[in-house]
């Protein structure tokens, strides 16, 4: 077994290839829920349904802009939780960090 659960490949096998943003399923980890006394508000639905519509039609590059404390962050929660596809969350801080793993 590979040191991060995923078996090792044996002599003469090959990867079977996955498409584009799919999990191996030993990579799909649990489902994200967001559990948080907020409700989308302003424009978040609108973002949240176009952001969720352009995952799902296959948009390769999408961009969330709002300035500071407009929701950014819940926002993107809300969509990786609708879309339930593997996300690779990077934060520039604790605080969004922290906020993040709270909602």
């Amino acid at each position: 077994m590979h040191p991060l659960g995923g078996p090792l490949l044996g002599p003469g096998e090959k990867r079977q290839p996955m498409l584009a943003g799919e999990a191996a399923p030993q990579d799909r980890g649990q489902p994200l829920e967001v559990v948080s006394d907020y409700t989308p508000a302003g424009d978040q639905p609108q973002a949240i349904k176009a952001l969720v519509e352009g995952v799902v039609g296959g948009e390769r590059d999408q961009v969330l802009l709002g300035v500071t404390g407009s929701g950014k962050t819940y926002t993107m929660a809300q969509v990786i939780a609708e879309t339930q596809r593997p996300a690779l969350i990077l934060a520039p801080n604790k605080t969004l960090a922290a906020q993040l793993y709270s909602e």
